[in-house]
C-alpha cells in the first residue's frame, strides 16, 4: 500500500499537488464557515434527566432565555443615568422577542447596596427559532451598550456563547501568527536550509486546512463545541509538523546514499511512510475513546479530531512525497557523520539507561507519581465566564456582578419541574430546602421551581442541593435541569462510561502496538510507562489551575476546578501524541534489531537515530501548544499545559530514560510473544519492504 503512495506521488507529483491545492482552497473558503455554527452547551447528554427536562420545558415554557446587562462606575441614583436606564428599559421592552425586562430601579436586588451598580436582566420569549433569538438579543444589548456610564457590559445566556466562540476565533489566528515563525524558525535551525524547512509548514497547513473542512462537515449533524477549533488546530497543526518532520529527516539520510530523487522518496515512505501510518492509526485510536461517552460534545470532538490526524496522516502519506518528488533535489542530503558521532547524545543516554536499568526505573517511576498525586483531588465543573481572560466583556460583568452584589447573584437556577400529579407534601419539601425557591405554573397542569443555589453555579452546595431534591422527591414525576443539574449527570456519565472507554483505547493501542512489533510485551510496557507521564502532566495541570499554584504565571487563576472539557482531551489527545514518540523510536529500534539481531543494542541504535527527531518533534510542538496558552481562555489554558507537559515529559524522561531501561531489563524477552501470535503477525502485520541499509560512512583522511 505505501509502496503504491509512493510510486503514484512520484510518478505525478504536480497532480497530487493540485489536487491538495483544491482541498486548501476548500478547507480555508468553505471550512471557515464553521466559526458561525460553534456551540457553547458541553454539557448536554442526550438521554439524562437534566437534558430531558430542558426540551421539555423548551417546548412549553413560554419564557426563553435571557441576557445580562450591568452598569456601573458611577452612582446609579445619578438622576441623569437614571433617565437613561428607564429609557433603554423600555426600548428593549419594545424589541420583538423581548418577554420582559424588570425597572431596576424597583425590583428588589437588581441595585447594588453600595449605589454603584445595577442589573438590567432580559428575558426572551419561548420557542423563538435561532435568526429570531439572534435578532432579539442583538438589538438588546445594542441599546443596553448605549446607555452612557464609564463600565456598561452586557452578556449572558446566547451572548456568552457568541462571545466565547468570538475569542476562540480571535485566539485561534493570534496563536498561529505566533507558532508558524517560531516554529519556521525552529526548522530552519533543524535543516539548515529555507527549503527543507517550509515543507513541514506546508502540510501544517494542510492539517489546518482540513480541520476547518473536517468540523464544518460535522456541523451539518451535530454541535461543535467553541473548544474545537482551538484544540483541533492546536493538534492538527503540531502533528503534521511531527510527522513531516519525520519524513524530511529520513528523506535527507536517504538522499546521501542514492542520487535518484524518485528512488530516495520511495525508500522514504517505504519505513518513515510506516512509522506516520501507525503513528496517525494509533493516534486516531486513542482519540475513538471519546466516542463511547454519550457526550454530543465529546463525541463531536473525538470524530473532529480524529478526522484532522488522519488529513495530517494522509498528507504526509500522499503530499509531502510529490513535494519531495518535485523539488527535492534542491534539498541538501544529511552530512555525513561518523557512526560514533551520529546522535551520540542519545546514544549515551541509552547506554547509561540500560546499564543503570534499575536505578533509573527506581528515580523515574516514583517521581512521575508524585506528579501524578494530585489527579486523585480532580474536581471538575461546568465553568463560567470566569474562564475568559479579565479584558472580556463576559467577564467584566462577572467581575462586576461579584464586586457589587451578594454571592449568588447573576447564578444561573436550578430548576425543577413538578410533573402533574406531583403530591403536594413532596413538592412543599422540594421548596423548603433553599429559601430562594420560587414557584410558577405551566400550561397542562406542571409547576416549575427555581431555585438559586448559593456559591457558584456549579460548586458544592448547588450539586448537593441537586442531589437532595433527587433524594427527596422519591418515586414523584419530579426532574431536576439547570447547570448544576447537567454538571452531576455529567459526572455520573464520565464514571459510568470511563472505564468502557479505557478498554476500548488501550484494546485498540495493543492490537495496533502488536501489528507494529510483533510483540505482546513491548505493547504492555509502552502502555504502562505512557500512563504514568499522562498522569504526570494531568497531576501538574490540577496543581496549577484547580489549587491556584504559579497560575498567574501562565495567565491563568486557580478556579478550584478543572473545565470538564479539559480531563478528557488532554487523556485522549496526549495519549495519542505519546504513542506517537514511541512509535518513532521502536521503528528504528526494530530496523536495527532486524539488521543486526542484537537486542541491546537495537535499543542504543534506535535512541541514537529516532532521539533528535523526537526531541525537535516535542520542542516544535510544545510551540505550537504553548502559542495557543497566550489567549487566557482558561479551559484553553489548561488543554495546553497538559499538552505541552505530556510531550515533554514522555519525549524527554520516559522515552530518553525509562524507554532503555525497561527494554533492557527485558532483555531478549521485550520482543516476545506466543507461536500461535507470531504466526498471526507473520500473516496480518503491515508490511513493507524494507529500505536497503545504509551502508558506514567513512571521514576521509
Amino acid at each position: 500500500m505505501l509502496s503504491t503512495l509512493a510510486r503514484a506521488a512520484t510518478r505525478r507529483p504536480l497532480t497530487v499537488i493540485a489536487l491538495w491545492v483544491l482541498f486548501l482552497l476548500l478547507g480555508f473558503g468553505l471550512g471557515t464557515g464553521v466559526f458561525s455554527r460553534l456551540s457553547d452547551n458541553v454539557a448536554d447528554i442526550p438521554g439524562t434527566e437534566s437534558e430531558a427536562a430542558a426540551q421539555y420545558l423548551d417546548g412549553t415554557d413560554p419564557t426563553g432565555e435571557s441576557i445580562t446587562g450591568v452598569v456601573e462606575g458611577t452612582a446609579v441614583s445619578d438622576p441623569a443615568l437614571r433617565a437613561q436606564v428607564e429609557r433603554a428599559v423600555a426600548d428593549v421592552r419594545a424589541v420583538a422577542g423581548v418577554a420582559a425586562v424588570p425597572d431596576p430601579y424597583a425590583t428588589r436586588g437588581l441595585t447594588a447596596e453600595d449605589g454603584r451598580a445595577l442589573i438590567i436582566p432580559v428575558t426572551l420569549e419561548g420557542g423563538l427559532d435561532d435568526e429570531a433569538e439572534e435578532s432579539a438579543v442583538d438589538a438588546a444589548a445594542d441599546r443596553i451598550r448605549q446607555i452612557d456610564a464609564p463600565e456598561v457590559h452586557v452578556s449572558g445566556g446566547p451572548l456568552l456563547g457568541t462571545q466565547i466562540a468570538e475569542r476562540a476565533q480571535e485566539d485561534v489566528r493570534n496563536a498561529e501568527l505566533i507558532s508558524l515563525p517560531v516554529v519556521l524558525a525552529l526548522l530552519l535551525v533543524v535543516f539548515g536550509g529555507l527549503r527543507a524547512a517550509t515543507l513541514p509548514l506546508v502540510i501544517a497547513v494542510s492539517g489546518i486546512a482540513g480541520a476547518f473542512l473536517a468540523l464544518f462537515l460535522f456541523s451539518g449533524v451535530t454541535d461543535i463545541s467553541v473548544y474545537a477549533i482551538q484544540v483541533t488546530t492546536m493538534l492538527g497543526l503540531g502533528l503534521a509538523v511531527d510527522y513531516a518532520l519525520l519524513m524530511v529527516v529520513r528523506f535527507r539520510e536517504e538522499r546521501r546514499t542514492t542520487e535518484d530523487v524518485a528512488e530516495a522518496v520511495q525508500r522514504t515512505v517505504a519505513a518513515a511512510g510506516r512509522t506516520v501510518l501507525f503513528s496517525g492509526l494509533t493516534v486516531t485510536v486513542s482519540l475513538t475513546g471519546l466516542l463511547v461517552f454519550p457526550s454530543v460534545f465529546l463525541r463531536s470532538m473525538g470524530l473532529a479530531v480524529a478526522a484532522v490526524v488522519v488529513v495530517d496522516m494522509l498528507a504526509a502519506l500522499t503530499l509531502l512525497p510529490a513535494l519531495l518528488a518535485r523539488f527535492g533535489g534542491k534539498i541538501a542530503p544529511a552530512k555525513n557523520r561518523p557512526e560514533a558521532e551520529e546522535g551520540r547524545v542519545f546514544a549515551r543516554l541509552a547506554r547509561f539507561s540500560a546499564r543503570r536499568r534499575v536505578a533509573v526505573v527506581a528515580t523515574v517511576v516514583p517521581v512521575l507519581l508524585v506528579l501524578a498525586l494530585p489527579v486523585t483531588g480532580m474536581r471538575i465543573n461546568l465553568g463560567d465566564a470566569e474562564q475568559l481572560p479579565s479584558s472580556t466583556e463576559a467577564r467584566q460583568l462577572y467581575d462586576t456582578l461579584d464586586t457589587h452584589f451578594p454571592p449568588g447573584t447573576g447564578v444561573s437556577p436550578i430548576t425543577v419541574v413538578l410533573g402533574p400529579g406531583t403530591d403536594a407534601a413532596t413538592a412543599d419539601r422540594i421548596r423548603a430546602l433553599s429559601p430562594t425557591a420560587e414557584s410558577r405554573e405551566l400550561p397542562g397542569g406542571t409547576t416549575v421551581v427555581s431555585i438559586r443555589p448559593p456559591g457558584s453555579v456549579d460548586g458544592k452546595e448547588a450539586t448537593d442541593l441537586v442531589e437532595r431534591i433527587r433524594d427527596v422527591r422519591g418515586d414523584e414525576p419530579v426532574e431536576v435541569t439547570g447547570a448544576a443539574a447537567r454538571l452531576v449527570d455529567f459526572r455520573e456519565m464520565l464514571a459510568e462510561r470511563a472505564p468502557w472507554a479505557a478498554v476500548t483505547v488501550l484494546a485498540g493501542i495493543f492490537a495496533l502496538l502488536f501489528a507494529f512489533t510483533g510483540s505482546l510485551l513491548i505493547p504492555l510496557r509502552t502502555i504502562l510507562t505512557t500512563l504514568l507521564s499522562l498522569g504526570a502532566a494531568l497531576g501538574v495541570v490540577v496543581w496549577v489551575f484547580q489549587d491556584g499554584h504559579l497560575a498567574g504565571l501562565l495567565g491563568g487563576e486557580g478556579l478550584d476546578a478543572l473545565s470538564l472539557t479539559a480531563p478528557p482531551l488532554i487523556v485522549a489527545i496526549a495519549f495519542g501524541l505519546a504513542m506517537d514518540y514511541e512509535l518513532f523510536i521502536l521503528a528504528r529500534m526494530r530496523e536495527a534489531r532486524q539488521l543486526t539481531g542484537d537486542d541491546r543494542e537495537a535499543v542504543v541504535t534506535g535512541l541514537r537515530r529516532s532521539g533528535r527527531v523526537v526531541t525537535c518533534a516535542a520542542l516544535l510542538l510544545a510551540v505550537v501548544f504553548g502559542a495557543f496558552m497566550t489567549g487566557g481562555f482558561a479551559p484553553i489554558l489548561q488543554i495546553g499545559l497538559g499538552l505541552t507537559l505530556a510531550v515533554l515529559i514522555d519525549a524527554t524522561v520516559v522515552r530518553m530514560l525509562l524507554v532503555p531501561a525497561t527494554m533492557a531489563l527485558l532483555g531478549r524477552r521485550a520482543w516476545w510473544a506466543p507461536r500461535p501470535l507470531r504466526r498471526v503477525h507473520d500473516r496480518f502485520g503491515l508490511r513493507e519492504e524494507a529500505p536497503a541499509p545504509t551502508p558506514p560512512v567513512t571521514t576521509k583522511a
